[in-house]
């Protein structure tokens, strides 16, 4: 079982409104609950949306949104949050529709529900400000609190603000970027990790600085994008490549097209059906950068001139997931 809580809030009684954070959190469910093939990830996530003053989120429904978001054991138990955020010297808050300055939600009550939890894994994702404080003692000892299982992502450091652009949040955005493709590997899996890096590589230095905690043994992944190469085909590269140094000979007998200088030259072979479809999978390794050709610019140019390709690290890497049984 696979649990979602998603909460956006836009309009607040006492503080400045928000224009995004409603958007956000219907992407995010779009997004998370199902898989790219239509199969559910996510079964019935919850949402929670303060869009006016007649759906204002209260402070108390939050805290009870969490904490049954946390009960029960299920495979994993995620948290989105989108909207204000505060940092005190007691620690980071997070802040309902009817909170006032100085009265949110406790990041610290937040972290106490999950590591109390029995979830196999507990994901927390934070578009707010603050929101890097998620998980650090109130003590500026600078260490964080983060137990086996639990993983933190949040939009900005524990001393910035999250930003908006237009009706949706930055962190938002290229996090449901993520979860639709950007961050999956070749098998199709988007997990918190890859989801961080994409982030992380889309925001750069001088922006808001995405911050990722966590504590897991394996990562989980978050939702299943469509993969870029097919199963069957990836596995068949320990076939293909019978050595991570294996180096692939090539000649024009691989390469299905011919030009009319091709077909002129009574030295190169016309294309032989059984090479042509073993070449058809090396140019999708190409495409996804698991080999590369030898001394050619392009796989055409490899075997109209006989040369050869070879596995890329990322290759070699996915070559030994396959010979090891792990793929």
């Amino acid at each position: 079982m696979r649990k979602a809580l998603i909460i956006g809030i836009d309009h607040y009684e006492h503080l400045r409104g928000l224009s995004g954070c409603v958007n956000d959190a219907l992407a995010v469910k779009s997004v998370l609950e199902r898989h790219a093939d239509g199969t559910v990830n996510f079964a019935a996530p919850k949402v929670i949306t303060g869009a006016g003053p007649d759906r204002v989120v209260t402070k108390s429904g939050l805290r009870k949104a969490v904490r049954e978001l946390f009960s029960g054991s299920p495979e994993i138990a995620l948290l989105y949050f989108a909207g204000h955020g505060q940092l005190e010297d007691t620690g980071g808050y997070l802040y309902a529709g009817d909170s006032r300055a100085d009265d949110g939600l406790a990041l610290s009550e937040v972290m106490t529900l999950v590591s109390r939890s029995k979830a196999e894994n507990k994901v927390i994702i934070l578009d707010s400000c603050h929101s890097g404080a998620a998980g650090n003692r109130p003590d500026d000892t600078g260490v964080a609190e983060i137990k086996e299982g639990m993983t933190v992502l949040s939009a900005t450091t524990e001393d910035q603000k999250a930003f908006e652009d237009g009706a949706a949040g930055v962190f938002t955005k290229l996090f449901v970027d993520a979860l639709s493709g950007a961050a999956a590997n070749l098998v199709g899996d988007i997990t918190p990790g890859s989801v961080y890096a994409h982030i992380d590589q889309s925001l750069g230095p001088w922006a808001q600085r995405p911050v990722f905690k966590t504590n897991v043994k394996s990562f989980v992944s978050l939702r299943r994008a469509q993969a870029p190469i097919e199963l069957a085909d990836l596995r068949a590269i320990a076939t293909h490549f019978p050595s991570a140094d294996y180096v692939f000979p090539l000649d024009p007998s691989y390469e299905p097209e011919r030009f009319d200088e091709h077909r002129a030259d009574p030295t190169i072979p016309p294309p032989d059906p059984a090479h042509t479809a073993v070449f058809a999978i090396l140019q999708k390794y190409a495409k996804v950068n698991l080999l590369r050709p030898v001394d050619a610019p392009h796989m055409l140019h490899a075997a109209m001139y006989r040369k050869a390709c070879d596995l890329t690290v990322l290759g070699q890497h996915y070559r030994k997931l396959v010979a090891d049984g792990l793929l």
